[in-house]
Protein backbone atom coordinates (compact mmCIF):
# COMPACT_ATOMS: atom_id res chain seq x y z
CA UNK A 1 0.00 0.00 0.00
CA UNK A 2 0.90 3.43 -0.53
CA UNK A 3 1.95 5.94 1.81
CA UNK A 4 -0.66 8.12 0.91
CA UNK A 5 -3.37 5.35 1.76
CA UNK A 6 -2.03 4.49 4.86
CA UNK A 7 -3.45 5.53 7.88
CA UNK A 8 -1.78 8.23 10.69
CA UNK A 9 -2.60 7.88 13.95
CA UNK A 10 -4.00 10.92 15.16
CA UNK A 11 -3.14 10.55 19.55
CA UNK A 12 -3.42 13.07 22.04
CA UNK A 13 0.27 13.99 21.00
CA UNK A 14 -0.51 14.25 17.26
CA UNK A 15 -3.09 16.85 18.58
CA UNK A 16 -0.10 18.63 20.04
CA UNK A 17 2.15 18.87 17.30
CA UNK A 18 -0.34 20.50 15.20
CA UNK A 19 -2.10 22.64 17.83
CA UNK A 20 1.98 24.07 18.47
CA UNK A 21 1.96 24.35 15.00
CA UNK A 22 -1.14 26.64 14.55
CA UNK A 23 -0.85 28.41 17.36
CA UNK A 24 3.07 29.19 16.16
CA UNK A 25 1.29 30.47 13.08
CA UNK A 26 -0.85 33.22 14.64
CA UNK A 27 1.82 35.51 13.47
CA UNK A 28 -0.85 38.66 13.00
CA UNK A 29 2.30 40.86 12.18
CA UNK A 30 3.23 38.85 9.16
CA UNK A 31 0.67 39.79 6.60
CA UNK A 32 2.00 43.23 7.17
CA UNK A 33 5.43 43.33 8.39
CA UNK A 34 7.09 45.23 5.48
CA UNK A 35 4.07 47.54 5.88
CA UNK A 36 4.40 47.86 9.19
CA UNK A 37 8.42 49.05 8.57
CA UNK A 38 7.12 51.16 5.72
CA UNK A 39 4.70 53.41 8.15
CA UNK A 40 7.85 53.13 10.23
CA UNK A 41 9.71 55.69 7.41
CA UNK A 42 12.26 52.53 6.79
CA UNK A 43 13.53 52.45 3.09
CA UNK A 44 13.57 49.27 1.01
CA UNK A 45 17.43 48.71 1.72
CA UNK A 46 16.97 49.50 5.30
CA UNK A 47 14.32 46.70 5.16
CA UNK A 48 16.90 43.98 3.63
CA UNK A 49 19.31 45.11 5.92
CA UNK A 50 16.77 44.18 9.15
CA UNK A 51 15.76 40.74 6.94
CA UNK A 52 19.82 40.03 6.39
CA UNK A 53 20.64 40.82 10.31
CA UNK A 54 17.57 38.02 11.23
CA UNK A 55 18.94 35.71 9.26
CA UNK A 56 22.84 36.27 9.49
CA UNK A 57 22.00 36.01 13.53
CA UNK A 58 19.94 32.66 13.03
CA UNK A 59 22.85 31.58 11.03
CA UNK A 60 25.41 31.97 13.75
CA UNK A 61 23.20 30.27 16.44
CA UNK A 62 21.35 27.59 14.20
CA UNK A 63 24.03 24.73 14.68
CA UNK A 64 24.94 25.29 18.39
CA UNK A 65 21.11 25.85 19.39
CA UNK A 66 20.70 22.11 17.65
CA UNK A 67 23.73 20.44 19.67
CA UNK A 68 22.38 22.01 22.70
CA UNK A 69 18.68 20.78 22.21
CA UNK A 70 20.24 17.25 21.18
CA UNK A 71 22.63 17.64 24.58
CA UNK A 72 20.63 19.23 26.86
CA UNK A 73 16.97 18.68 25.90
CA UNK A 74 14.39 19.70 23.11
CA UNK A 75 11.78 20.93 24.97
CA UNK A 76 14.21 23.61 26.94
CA UNK A 77 15.37 24.87 24.12
CA UNK A 78 11.84 25.53 22.48
CA UNK A 79 10.68 26.88 25.85
CA UNK A 80 14.00 29.59 25.57
CA UNK A 81 13.20 29.95 21.64
CA UNK A 82 9.06 30.99 22.70
CA UNK A 83 10.31 34.00 25.27
CA UNK A 84 12.58 35.24 22.96
CA UNK A 85 9.99 35.74 20.54
CA UNK A 86 7.82 36.97 22.95
CA UNK A 87 10.17 39.62 23.89
CA UNK A 88 11.12 40.18 20.66
CA UNK A 89 7.04 41.18 20.18
CA UNK A 90 7.45 43.79 22.76
CA UNK A 91 10.48 45.63 21.55
CA UNK A 92 8.59 45.78 18.16
CA UNK A 93 5.23 47.44 19.32
CA UNK A 94 7.35 49.65 21.47
CA UNK A 95 10.06 50.73 18.58
CA UNK A 96 10.11 54.13 17.53
CA UNK A 97 13.60 54.14 16.06
CA UNK A 98 15.64 52.11 13.81
CA UNK A 99 17.95 50.41 16.32
CA UNK A 100 14.91 49.29 17.93
CA UNK A 101 13.92 47.56 15.49
CA UNK A 102 17.54 45.86 15.18
CA UNK A 103 17.29 44.97 18.66
CA UNK A 104 13.51 43.34 18.21
CA UNK A 105 15.08 41.57 14.95
CA UNK A 106 18.24 40.30 17.19
CA UNK A 107 15.44 38.96 19.97
CA UNK A 108 13.20 37.06 16.70
CA UNK A 109 16.95 35.60 15.96
CA UNK A 110 17.07 34.38 18.98
CA UNK A 111 13.51 32.73 18.66
CA UNK A 112 14.18 31.09 14.89
CA UNK A 113 17.74 29.84 15.97
CA UNK A 114 16.41 27.76 19.19
CA UNK A 115 13.21 26.42 17.42
CA UNK A 116 13.95 25.54 13.78
CA UNK A 117 15.00 21.46 13.36
CA UNK A 118 14.52 21.13 17.07
CA UNK A 119 10.53 20.65 16.78
CA UNK A 120 11.13 18.63 13.80
CA UNK A 121 13.23 16.43 15.53
CA UNK A 122 11.03 15.67 18.18
CA UNK A 123 8.22 14.91 16.27
CA UNK A 124 10.17 12.60 14.10
CA UNK A 125 11.49 11.21 17.27
CA UNK A 126 8.08 10.36 18.08
CA UNK A 127 7.54 8.90 14.52
CA UNK A 128 10.31 6.67 14.74
CA UNK A 129 9.27 5.38 18.81
CA UNK A 130 5.62 4.51 17.57
CA UNK A 131 6.58 2.17 13.90
CA UNK A 132 5.60 5.11 11.87
CA UNK A 133 9.05 6.14 10.16
CA UNK A 134 8.12 4.82 6.89
CA UNK A 135 4.73 7.48 7.00
CA UNK A 136 7.19 10.38 8.32
CA UNK A 137 6.27 12.68 5.01
CA UNK A 138 2.91 12.52 5.32
CA UNK A 139 2.80 12.58 9.48
CA UNK A 140 4.91 15.87 9.07
CA UNK A 141 2.54 17.19 6.31
CA UNK A 142 -0.74 16.83 8.42
CA UNK A 143 0.63 18.25 11.18
CA UNK A 144 2.25 21.62 9.21
CA UNK A 145 -1.10 21.80 7.70
CA UNK A 146 -2.52 23.05 10.73
CA UNK A 147 0.57 25.47 10.76
CA UNK A 148 -0.91 27.51 7.51
CA UNK A 149 -4.56 26.77 8.68
CA UNK A 150 -2.88 29.25 11.71
CA UNK A 151 -1.65 31.32 8.97
CA UNK A 152 -4.83 31.64 7.06
CA UNK A 153 -7.06 32.86 10.25
CA UNK A 154 -3.86 34.46 11.63
CA UNK A 155 -4.44 36.82 8.58
CA UNK A 156 -8.31 37.42 8.58
CA UNK A 157 -7.77 38.25 12.59
CA UNK A 158 -4.84 41.29 11.80
CA UNK A 159 -7.13 42.61 8.69
CA UNK A 160 -9.72 43.04 11.40
CA UNK A 161 -7.28 44.30 13.95
CA UNK A 162 -5.64 47.04 11.48
CA UNK A 163 -8.91 48.06 10.16
CA UNK A 164 -10.21 49.30 13.08
CA UNK A 165 -7.44 50.42 14.97
CA UNK A 166 -5.72 51.92 12.09
CA UNK A 167 -2.53 50.60 12.61
CA UNK A 168 0.33 48.10 12.22
CA UNK A 169 1.87 48.61 15.56
CA UNK A 170 -1.38 47.20 17.71
CA UNK A 171 -0.79 43.16 16.27
CA UNK A 172 2.33 43.04 18.09
CA UNK A 173 0.48 42.80 21.39
CA UNK A 174 -2.14 40.42 20.20
CA UNK A 175 0.54 38.25 19.23
CA UNK A 176 1.24 37.69 22.63
CA UNK A 177 -1.67 35.74 23.41
CA UNK A 178 -0.94 32.47 21.24
CA UNK A 179 2.75 32.48 22.01
CA UNK A 180 2.20 32.27 25.68
CA UNK A 181 -0.23 29.34 25.43
CA UNK A 182 2.44 27.95 22.77
CA UNK A 183 5.58 28.13 25.35
CA UNK A 184 2.86 25.96 28.32
CA UNK A 185 1.99 23.57 25.49
CA UNK A 186 5.47 22.68 24.44
CA UNK A 187 6.39 22.10 28.24
CA UNK A 188 3.32 19.79 28.28
CA UNK A 189 5.27 17.46 26.14
CA UNK A 190 6.40 14.02 27.53
CA UNK A 191 10.17 14.35 28.61
CA UNK A 192 11.37 11.60 26.51
CA UNK A 193 11.05 13.82 23.71
CA UNK A 194 13.66 15.55 24.42
CA UNK A 195 15.96 13.02 22.79
CA UNK A 196 18.97 13.33 25.18
CA UNK A 197 18.90 9.97 26.62
CA UNK A 198 22.07 8.76 25.14
CA UNK A 199 23.81 11.69 26.62
CA UNK A 200 23.45 11.49 30.38
CA UNK A 201 26.46 11.22 32.40
CA UNK A 202 29.31 12.39 29.63
CA UNK A 203 30.99 15.95 30.33
CA UNK A 204 30.03 18.69 27.64
CA UNK A 205 33.57 18.24 26.16
CA UNK A 206 33.33 14.51 25.38
CA UNK A 207 29.97 15.11 24.52
CA UNK A 208 30.30 17.71 22.05
CA UNK A 209 33.07 15.96 20.70
CA UNK A 210 31.26 12.77 19.92
CA UNK A 211 28.21 14.43 18.30
CA UNK A 212 30.62 16.65 16.08
CA UNK A 213 32.62 13.66 15.17
CA UNK A 214 28.87 11.73 14.21
CA UNK A 215 27.82 15.13 12.25
CA UNK A 216 30.86 15.27 10.52
CA UNK A 217 30.73 11.52 9.16
CA UNK A 218 26.82 12.08 8.26
CA UNK A 219 27.74 14.63 6.22
CA UNK A 220 30.12 12.78 4.07
CA UNK A 221 27.85 11.57 2.41
CA UNK A 222 27.36 13.56 -1.20
CA UNK A 223 23.61 12.97 -2.03
CA UNK A 224 23.27 14.23 2.02
CA UNK A 225 24.70 17.52 0.95
CA UNK A 226 23.38 18.03 -2.62
CA UNK A 227 19.58 17.43 -0.79
CA UNK A 228 20.36 20.29 1.86
CA UNK A 229 21.61 22.31 -1.19
CA UNK A 230 18.54 21.57 -3.39
CA UNK A 231 15.99 21.87 0.35
CA UNK A 232 17.73 25.14 1.51
CA UNK A 233 18.39 26.85 -1.92
CA UNK A 234 14.78 27.27 -2.62
CA UNK A 235 13.56 27.94 1.18
CA UNK A 236 15.88 30.53 1.60
CA UNK A 237 14.68 32.36 -1.44
CA UNK A 238 11.18 31.74 0.09
CA UNK A 239 12.06 33.08 3.38
CA UNK A 240 13.38 36.16 2.18
CA UNK A 241 11.12 37.73 -0.74
CA UNK A 242 7.84 36.02 0.77
CA UNK A 243 6.71 38.98 2.48
CA UNK A 244 6.95 40.86 -0.86
CA UNK A 245 3.93 39.92 -1.91
CA UNK A 246 2.59 43.04 0.39
CA UNK A 247 4.04 45.64 -2.07
CA UNK A 248 1.83 43.64 -5.27
CA UNK A 249 -1.15 43.68 -2.81
CA UNK A 250 -0.68 47.64 -2.01
CA UNK A 251 -0.51 48.18 -5.67
CA UNK A 252 -3.87 45.81 -6.73
CA UNK A 253 -5.83 47.99 -3.38
CA UNK A 254 -4.38 51.55 -5.33
CA UNK A 255 -5.92 49.81 -8.54
CA UNK A 256 -9.25 48.86 -7.42
CA UNK A 257 -12.19 51.00 -7.53
CA UNK A 258 -13.63 49.13 -4.17
CA UNK A 259 -13.70 50.78 -0.71
CA UNK A 260 -12.61 53.94 -1.89
CA UNK A 261 -14.30 55.42 1.10
CA UNK A 262 -11.93 54.57 3.29
CA UNK A 263 -8.29 55.40 3.91
CA UNK A 264 -5.33 53.42 2.22
CA UNK A 265 -4.39 51.77 5.71
CA UNK A 266 -7.92 50.33 6.11
CA UNK A 267 -8.09 49.17 2.31
CA UNK A 268 -4.78 47.29 2.30
CA UNK A 269 -6.19 45.44 5.47
CA UNK A 270 -8.66 44.05 3.90
CA UNK A 271 -6.95 43.57 0.72
CA UNK A 272 -4.22 41.36 2.67
CA UNK A 273 -6.15 39.92 4.89
CA UNK A 274 -8.56 38.61 1.88
CA UNK A 275 -5.24 37.37 -0.15
CA UNK A 276 -3.55 35.79 2.79
CA UNK A 277 -6.03 34.22 3.87
CA UNK A 278 -6.82 32.30 0.44
CA UNK A 279 -3.24 31.96 0.06
CA UNK A 280 -2.72 29.76 3.73
CA UNK A 281 -5.94 27.89 2.99
CA UNK A 282 -4.16 26.70 -0.16
CA UNK A 283 -0.86 26.32 1.49
CA UNK A 284 -2.58 24.14 4.11
CA UNK A 285 -4.22 22.04 1.80
CA UNK A 286 -0.96 21.40 -0.47
CA UNK A 287 0.66 20.81 2.89
CA UNK A 288 -1.32 18.04 4.13
CA UNK A 289 -1.09 16.47 0.77
CA UNK A 290 1.98 16.78 0.19
CA UNK A 291 2.83 13.41 0.36
CA UNK A 292 0.07 12.02 -2.43
CA UNK A 293 1.73 15.22 -5.03
CA UNK A 294 5.14 13.56 -4.27
CA UNK A 295 3.61 9.64 -4.54
CA UNK A 296 2.69 10.88 -8.56
CA UNK A 297 6.46 10.86 -9.16
CA UNK A 298 9.02 7.77 -9.75
CA UNK A 299 10.87 9.04 -5.96
CA UNK A 300 11.20 11.86 -3.42
CA UNK A 301 14.26 13.03 -5.31
CA UNK A 302 11.89 13.44 -8.86
CA UNK A 303 9.11 15.41 -6.74
CA UNK A 304 11.57 17.83 -5.48
CA UNK A 305 13.14 18.57 -8.62
CA UNK A 306 10.13 19.28 -10.08
CA UNK A 307 8.37 21.60 -6.90
CA UNK A 308 11.69 23.51 -7.69
CA UNK A 309 11.92 24.22 -11.76
CA UNK A 310 7.75 25.00 -10.92
CA UNK A 311 8.37 27.59 -7.82
CA UNK A 312 11.83 29.48 -9.76
CA UNK A 313 9.33 29.59 -13.11
CA UNK A 314 5.80 30.72 -11.27
CA UNK A 315 8.45 33.66 -9.69
CA UNK A 316 9.73 34.72 -12.94
CA UNK A 317 6.52 35.09 -14.53
CA UNK A 318 5.04 37.03 -11.13
CA UNK A 319 7.94 39.62 -11.38
CA UNK A 320 7.50 39.57 -15.57
CA UNK A 321 3.93 40.58 -14.56
CA UNK A 322 4.86 43.41 -11.80
CA UNK A 323 7.11 44.94 -13.81
CA UNK A 324 4.29 45.47 -16.63
CA UNK A 325 1.69 46.63 -13.85
CA UNK A 326 -0.08 43.60 -13.50
CA UNK A 327 -0.49 43.60 -10.10
CA UNK A 328 -3.23 40.22 -9.82
CA UNK A 329 -1.47 38.16 -12.04
CA UNK A 330 1.63 39.03 -10.34
CA UNK A 331 -0.18 38.02 -7.13
CA UNK A 332 -1.77 34.92 -8.33
CA UNK A 333 1.62 33.21 -9.63
CA UNK A 334 3.17 34.58 -6.41
CA UNK A 335 0.72 31.87 -4.86
CA UNK A 336 2.98 29.32 -6.85
CA UNK A 337 5.76 30.30 -4.78
CA UNK A 338 3.90 29.69 -1.58
CA UNK A 339 2.42 26.38 -2.76
CA UNK A 340 5.59 24.58 -3.70
CA UNK A 341 7.40 25.73 -0.40
CA UNK A 342 4.49 23.91 1.29
CA UNK A 343 4.42 20.62 -1.22
CA UNK A 344 8.44 20.74 -0.96
CA UNK A 345 8.93 21.30 2.57
CA UNK A 346 7.28 17.65 4.05
CA UNK A 347 8.75 15.50 1.09
CA UNK A 348 11.92 17.81 1.42
CA UNK A 349 12.72 16.98 5.25
CA UNK A 350 11.50 13.16 4.87
CA UNK A 351 14.32 12.75 1.83
CA UNK A 352 16.80 14.58 4.11
CA UNK A 353 15.70 12.36 7.70
CA UNK A 354 16.26 8.91 6.08
CA UNK A 355 19.82 10.12 4.74
CA UNK A 356 20.49 11.57 8.35
CA UNK A 357 21.54 9.91 12.06
CA UNK A 358 19.00 10.01 14.07
CA UNK A 359 21.39 10.57 17.17
CA UNK A 360 22.04 13.91 16.16
CA UNK A 361 18.77 14.63 13.97
CA UNK A 362 18.27 18.17 15.59
CA UNK A 363 22.08 19.01 14.83
CA UNK A 364 21.72 18.11 11.20
CA UNK A 365 18.26 19.26 10.59
CA UNK A 366 19.60 22.69 12.23
CA UNK A 367 22.77 22.67 9.78
CA UNK A 368 19.52 22.46 7.11
CA UNK A 369 18.13 25.20 8.72
CA UNK A 370 21.13 27.10 8.33
CA UNK A 371 21.80 26.49 4.74
CA UNK A 372 18.50 28.24 4.38
CA UNK A 373 19.38 30.66 6.68
CA UNK A 374 22.72 31.65 4.24
CA UNK A 375 20.59 31.36 1.22
CA UNK A 376 18.03 33.59 3.08
CA UNK A 377 20.96 36.42 3.82
CA UNK A 378 22.34 36.54 -0.04
CA UNK A 379 18.76 36.74 -1.50
CA UNK A 380 17.45 39.65 1.28
CA UNK A 381 20.56 41.39 0.33
CA UNK A 382 20.33 41.10 -3.75
CA UNK A 383 16.67 42.93 -3.75
CA UNK A 384 17.59 45.03 -0.90
CA UNK A 385 20.22 46.18 -2.65
CA UNK A 386 19.46 45.93 -6.21
CA UNK A 387 16.29 48.48 -5.60
CA UNK A 388 17.86 50.79 -4.39
CA UNK A 389 20.08 50.94 -7.30
CA UNK A 390 16.96 50.49 -9.83
CA UNK A 391 13.50 49.08 -8.42
CA UNK A 392 11.47 46.57 -6.20
CA UNK A 393 10.29 45.37 -9.73
CA UNK A 394 13.60 44.95 -11.60
CA UNK A 395 14.45 43.67 -7.58
CA UNK A 396 12.67 40.53 -8.04
CA UNK A 397 12.80 40.25 -11.27
CA UNK A 398 16.58 38.89 -11.02
CA UNK A 399 16.85 37.52 -7.85
CA UNK A 400 13.98 34.83 -9.62
CA UNK A 401 16.02 34.52 -12.42
CA UNK A 402 18.78 33.49 -10.34
CA UNK A 403 16.58 31.25 -8.66
CA UNK A 404 15.79 29.41 -11.94
CA UNK A 405 19.36 29.06 -12.66
CA UNK A 406 20.18 27.43 -9.30
CA UNK A 407 17.76 24.75 -9.92
CA UNK A 408 19.76 23.30 -12.52
CA UNK A 409 22.56 23.42 -10.16
CA UNK A 410 21.28 21.24 -7.53
CA UNK A 411 19.25 18.60 -9.85
CA UNK A 412 18.90 15.72 -7.37
CA UNK A 413 19.64 12.06 -8.25
CA UNK A 414 17.91 9.00 -6.52
CA UNK A 415 20.20 7.85 -3.77
CA UNK A 416 20.01 4.21 -3.15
Amino acid sequence: MSERLQWIEKDRQYYKFSAYGFLKNLRFFEPFLILFFREKGVSYFEIGVLYAVREILVNIFEIPSGFVADAFGRRRTMAFSLIAYILSFVVFFFSNAYIALIGAMVLYALGDAFRTGTHKAMIYTYIKANGMGHLKGAYYGHTRSWSQTGSAISALIAALLVFYTDSYSTIFLFTLIPYVLDLFLILSYPRWLDGNEHTKGQRPKELFAGMLTALVKSFRQIALMKGMLNQSLYSGYYKALKDYIQPMIVALTIASPFLTSYDEVQRSAFFTGAVYSILYFATSFASKKASFFAGRFSSESAALNFFFSFGAWCAVASAVTFVFSLPLFSILLFFGIYLVENLRKPVGLSYLSSLMDETILAASLSVESQLETLFAVLFSLLVGGLTSLFSLEVALLVTSCVLLVSSFVVHLRDHV
